[in-house]
């Protein structure tokens, strides 16, 4: 019996839910099969036979995928994770409503709602209320003192606001645990879009902690409320994300960047580190498969090696933590989804390490020390360097605007009914959508720059145009009119609440016990 923690964000699961979303995709994966097909004509009139032992491979793969997504899941991928939930099978830990980077929001209201909109979704849709949380790129503020024109008041650590909605478990990385410099992934060293950061930018090396003594295999408790915190394992973490190191580096797996020029399929394999895109040899699955069991009986090893290590040296028992983005697996290293299912199958079978959920851990072993943690996350350099920098700064002024104005809007119009409640509706969530940390992200990294720009934009845009209506009084149909087109984009969040976006500075925050 294997067991699993699994962050679904509120957002990801509106998507799933989202009856057009599961017409693209089945449309999508139709033309993955389509495509397929073609290539293994192509190959026959071309010759080439391995690229049509390939393109036939494809074919079974997607055309197995809409069979298990129609058959298996019965099209309903979120109905499948909530009964893996409900027969003790994974936790599903929740995430701030729209993944905005908690730390540099200027209004506790912000930080609340997209708490509090988070934990009501997730309540809404699997009937149950989380209590494990992923904070958005795992960027934590501790509690501090702030002044302003009239008084001194202490804004709260997000642990604060975490025991409000009664979640008892977050997840950090190493460094904030540790102390020290960061290391993996907040380090630079990492596959996928956050190993991009440093090759753009000279990135300022901040002070660090001293090392605290302290040891990711011990979750603690945060500043003295019931909320713990897990530390991200960094010797499990290198094998995986680490671009020098991990894993999905090995000649073997499939290469992510080369596609065919007609079909768009990827039929190379990584090859070496240093060989062109041009000179990529051809995919061979069986072999990559090989590698698969290769790797996953290394990775189960090595977790057994650091637990019996820790348990030797301690007489403690412990807890190793292995996070991981869900996109690195299939995405960017498409063996990925194989690994996880051979190391679950190992693991689950071990004489030396029990298979556990986040929320799991921290009741059967509730942790004995306090600690207080720095600002951080899991980007860059291990601060706010990748969602703050030259090329954001830009951004979060405006965001601060939207949430002061946010605030006036449902002091105003908090208990409006009719036209005003359902434009303030959307204001909210146009609130929430203008904060995505994405937008800065994908500055940064120049992924989707111009994109995400452009997003950012548009959700400002329409947030100021709401609440414009609202503070001129509207309650006429062109309203409700345009809150419902508004709304129809996006579909996200039906029943969001918007008095949580009422002010709360200088208000303290009573912890739930």
């Amino acid at each position: 019996p294997f067991k699993l923690t699994i962050g679904l964000t509120p957002v990801l699961v509106e998507q799933l839910r989202d009856p057009l979303i599961n017409d693209h995709f089945v449309g999508y994966v139709e033309g993955r099969v389509a495509a397929a097909e073609l290539d293994v004509a192509r190959a026959k009139v071309a010759r080439q036979d391995q690229l049509g032992v390939l393109a036939e491979f494809y074919r079974r793969f997607y055309s197995d995928v809409l069979a298990q997504y129609r058959g298996r899941f019965d099209s309903n991928i979120v109905g499948a994770f909530k009964s893996l939930q409900e027969s003790g099978h994974i936790e599903i830990a929740t995430s701030a409503a729209t993944h905005g980077y908690l730390p540099l929001v200027d209004r506790d209201s912000t930080i609340a709602a997209q708490i509090g909109v988070g934990v009501q979704a997730y309540t809404a849709t699997f009937g149950r209320k989380p209590t494990a949380i992923w904070l958005p790129e795992c960027a934590y503020r501790p509690s501090y003192t702030r002044s302003d024109d009239a008084a001194s008041y202490v804004k709260p650590g997000l642990e604060r606001f975490l025991a409000e909605q009664g979640l008892r478990v977050f997840f950090s990385e190493t460094h904030t645990v540790e102390g020290g410099r960061p290391v993996g992934k907040a380090a630079g060293d990492a596959i996928g879009p956050y190993g991009n950061v440093p090759r753009r930018y000279l990135v300022p090396t901040p002070e660090y902690r001293e090392p605290t003594n302290r040891t990711t295999f011990q979750p603690y408790w945060v500043a003295g409320v019931d909320v713990a915190v897990i530390g991200r394992n960094n010797r499990t973490g290198l094998q995986v994300w680490s671009g020098e190191h991990g894993y999905p580096g090995d000649y073997e797996y499939r290469e992510f960047h080369k596609k065919h020029g007609e079909s768009g399929m990827q039929y190379w394999r990584v090859t070496g580190r240093q060989v062109d895109l041009a000179d990529k040899d051809e995919y061979r699955p069986e072999r990559a498969q090989e590698r698969v069991r290769d790797h996953a009986r290394h990775f189960a090893a090595l977790v057994e090696e650091q637990i019996g290590d820790y348990h030797r040296s301690s007489g403690g028992y412990g807890i190793v933590s292995a996070a991981y983005d869900t996109e690195l697996f299939g995405h960017w290293w498409f063996e990925g989804i194989d690994w996880i299912r051979e190391v679950l199958r190992l693991l689950s079978r071990s004489e030396t390490v029990d298979l556990t959920t986040a929320s799991e851990y921290i009741s059967q072993h509730p942790p004995e020390d306090v600690l207080s943690l720095p600002e951080s996350s899991w980007g860059q350099s291990g601060n706010h360097f990748t969602w703050l920098n030259v090329d954001t700064e830009w951004m979060w002024p405006v965001i601060h605007d939207a949430e002061r104005r946010m605030e006036r809007l449902v002091a105003a119009h908090g208990n409006s009914v009719g036209t005003r409640a359902q434009v303030l509706k959307q204001a909210a969530r146009e609130a929430l959508l203008l904060q995505s940390s994405d937008w800065p992200f994908l500055v940064t990294t120049g992924q989707a720059r111009e994109y995400a720009a452009s997003r950012f934009q548009s959700h400002v845009e329409r947030f100021e145009q709401l609440a414009t209506l609202l503070e001129q009084g509207a309650d006429d149909a062109t309203a409700a009119s345009l809150a419902d087109d508004l709304y129809d984009r996006d579909r996200l969040f039906g029943d969001i609440d918007p008095s949580l976006f009422r002010e709360r500075e200088g208000v303290a925050i009573a912890p739930k016990r």
